[in-house]
């Protein structure tokens, strides 16, 4: 496994392999679990190479208390990266990336942007955006492997390369949940013992909600997922929402011809937690 700090290194390194070779790559923020694992093994298993980026994106932190908080485990990382065989992993610091310019881009995603995350958290596709159009441009992978946890940002990316016009496959790849359902995050070791005994209930309304969506229309279950969280003692409900997949637009009632989904965010003490469920 071949570790780069530099974008000269690894684009030297990358231009020495095989001609027409595929590259499979998986952007991180580190902090690495079985869900990054997850989508490294599918790339392995689709691609020549996988390269790997750890990079704590700043540009798309709204909150700079959560960006100081985000857990930072490099060695650990590249640990865990060898043992799934990966074959290249980009880790520069940030001004390799922005050099003295730490600013995110501008983009205009149709509108997408401006749903669910995007209403809470000003700016961060822009940052998203930003890096994620930077990385792919220094890897110029085949492929690029994303999970459904955060489904929106995969949309947005989606959105990205038919903008930008980039040659880039990008794969969706199912949430990895732990046993007892919690979609698996890096922020998940963040979480009190308290915290996470309780976060398993996110998972658990959710497909509570999925079945009353059968019966009762968005508005009826959004009510009722608002009322089960202010019974809460631990979790604290910032949004729930029914929305198109595609347009991410709110949506009023179940349609068997459009795939729909409900969205959720949840805040454990300081800690925000996200999740989605296809309908």
């Amino acid at each position: 496994m071949n570790v780069f700090n530099t974008v000269k290194d690894l684009k030297n390194h990358i231009s020495s392999l095989k001609k027409d070779a595929s590259i499979g790559f998986v952007p991180t923020m580190g902090a690495l679990h079985e869900g990054h694992l997850s989508l490294i093994k599918k790339a392995k298993a689709e691609n020549d190479y996988v390269a790997v980026s750890i990079f704590v994106n700043p540009t798309q932190f709204d909150n700079t208390e959560d960006l100081i908080k985000y857990p930072q485990t490099l060695e650990k990382d590249l640990e865990l990266l060898k043992s799934v065989a990966c074959d290249l992993v980009f880790a520069p610091n940030a001004s390799e990336i922005y050099k003295n310019n730490i600013q995110a881009t501008s983009f205009d995603f149709g509108g997408i942007e401006n749903e669910m995350e995007g209403k809470f958290r000003k700016g961060h596709f822009d940052g998203v955006g930003t890096i994620v159009k930077k990385l792919f441009e220094i890897v110029n992978p085949t492929k690029a492997y994303f999970g459904e946890k955060d489904f929106q940002q995969l949309q947005i990316i989606k959105k990205l390369i038919e903008i930008e016009k980039m040659p880039i496959e990008i794969i969706g790849c199912p949430i990895f949940r732990e046993n007892d359902g919690l979609a698996m995050s890096s922020r998940n070791t963040r979480l009190t013992k308290e915290q996470r005994e309780a976060a398993p209930f996110i998972y658990k309304i959710l497909k509570k909600a999925k079945k009353k969506f059968g019966t009762k229309n968005a508005d009826e279950v959004t009510k009722w997922v608002t009322k089960k969280f202010k019974k809460h003692p631990v979790l604290d409900l910032e949004y729930f929402i029914i929305a198109d997949e595609n347009s991410l637009k709110k949506s009023n009632k179940k349609e068997n011809n459009k795939p729909q989904r409900a969205f959720i965010a949840v805040y454990a003490g300081d800690i925000r937690l996200i999740d989605n469920l296809a309908l």
